[in-house]
């Protein structure tokens, strides 16, 4: 469980970091304040209630469909490499060909989104691929967006929404997990 909840832990992380980087104008001052506030909180509640679910033991609610001996080597660690390859070399060409550059937010998004994608396949875990699809076609909205007057609205859609997506999908694992260790 603890591998596992890793990597929910990783991505509460950086769906926080999502919503506090890109909660800024044109929002209006006092929203972008209260996204972020509600982004760190979530995080706080969801820690919490992990550290909960850990010390009052029990199956993880995902042990059925194929149980992994270490999440973290061989294809996972191609799925991440090409995924740092791919964000740095497509940010770079980005701004190359003179994008704007509200266009990195979007290239990020669609690219940890394709990663999560990737991730299902090699860690045989469908309950990502839901944060995933939605990391994917919020970065692909936000890169159509930029090319077009609504550019200043890509830190929104690309980033502050994909930072939902992901605190969403990390709040429904956590939970998941929470309920399977109620003692009966």
């Amino acid at each position: 469980m603890l591998q596992r909840m890793s990597g929910v832990f990783i991505g509460a992380l950086f769906g926080t970091v999502f919503v506090v980087a890109n909660a800024h104008d044109p929002l209006n001052p006092a929203i972008g304040t209260a996204l972020r506030v509600l982004a760190v909180l979530t995080f706080a509640g969801l820690l919490t209630l992990a550290l909960r679910a850990g010390r009052r033991g029990g199956p993880a609610p995902d042990d059925a469909e194929a149980p992994q001996a270490d999440w973290f080597r061989g294809k996972f660690a191609f799925v991440v490499g090409a995924e740092a390859v791919l964000l740095v070399g497509g940010n770079l060409a980005l701004r190359a060909a003179g994008a704007p550059e509200q266009t990195a937010v979007a290239w990020i998004a669609l690219i940890v989104g394709l990663h999560f994608i990737a991730l299902m396949a090699v860690w045989k875990r469908r309950s990502i691929v839901v944060p995933g699809a939605m990391l994917t076609a919020l970065g692909a909205i936000g890169l159509g967006m930029a090319a077009t007057s609504a550019v200043v609205w890509v830190p929104f859609v690309s980033g502050v929404l994909s930072g939902v997506a992901l605190l969403g999908g990390c709040a429904y694992a956590i939970t998941a997990t929470y309920r399977s260790t109620a003692r009966p």
